[in-house]
């Protein structure tokens, strides 16, 4: 299929057949989530929070790595301030996510704006700029996106349902190692994402902090990389954009 035919087939797609695309081409990625979504479960039912309090996690926050360092934190009797600013500070990637879509993104309305941010997962970040390297057109943009965010969050709702389900009954099901699924996903992933020197210096500085910092207490390392990765990434990017004109000037002279 030629470019020009994508982007007339990405134009023309109905509403509901680019809500059903958005739905299958996230499938990979929502098959990968169920253990982890199994686990959170599971996890926040053996740690004694209440699975009323489990299940509105995933309602209302929606961030799977998020909620699992806040499990950790609210059974270790952390300080509320503590869980915020940690869970503000993983989450903080999203806000890179929104920029790189925000040129498709300002074309909507208020009321598309709201839920499809609130169902801006990884998953689905990874899913809907991956549509848009192969598909310029994004007329019904709005309903792929909404398909690939609705499908995981129904998906991950179920699965920390059934997780904590599960663990009433399974009590060892939190070291079955269900969460290399989602890392193995997350590689597949990042890897292919990885196009510019700033994201491989990202990725490498967050690869190198992480291992230095795995044992601070209340997940604090995740916090400290997150930071450092995200610094050395911006930094690195607007160092490239600073010398590019010079390396152009240099180059005509």
């Amino acid at each position: 299929m030629t470019t020009h035919n994508k982007t007339l087939r990405a134009g023309h797609e109905l509403p509901v057949n680019a809500y059903l695309a958005g739905i299958t081409d996230t499938v990979p990625l929502i098959l990968a989530a169920i253990p982890f979504g199994i686990l959170y479960g599971a996890l926040g039912y053996s740690q004694g929070v209440p699975v009323w309090a489990i299940l509105a996690m995933s309602l209302l926050v929606f961030a799977g790595a998020s909620q699992f360092i806040a499990v950790g934190l609210l059974a270790s009797h952390t300080h509320p301030a503590v869980i915020a600013l940690t869970v503000l500070v993983v989450n903080l990637r999203h806000m890179l996510y929104a920029a790189s879509l925000m040129p498709e993104a300002a074309r909507l309305s208020q009321r598309w704006r709201l839920p499809l941010a609130f169902w801006l997962t990884d998953e689905t970040y990874a899913t809907v700029s991956t549509h848009l390297r192969h598909y310029r057109d994004t007329g019904n943009l709005r309903w792929y996106w909404l398909g690939s965010g609705s499908a995981m969050y129904i998906n991950w709702v179920a699965c920390t349902a059934l997780g904590a389900w599960l663990s009433r009954d399974v009590p060892d099901l939190t070291h079955w190692g269900l969460e290399v699924a989602l890392v193995v996903a997350f590689v597949g992933m990042v890897v292919p994402a990885i196009k510019q020197f700033s994201h491989l210096c990202c990725a490498v500085t967050a690869g190198g902090v992480i291992l230095l910092t795995y044992d601070w207490p209340h997940n604090t390392g995740l916090l400290v990389t997150s930071l450092v990765a995200i610094g050395v990434g911006i930094g690195t990017e607007m160092l490239s954009k600073k010398t590019a004109p010079l390396n152009g000037a240099t180059h005509h002279e």
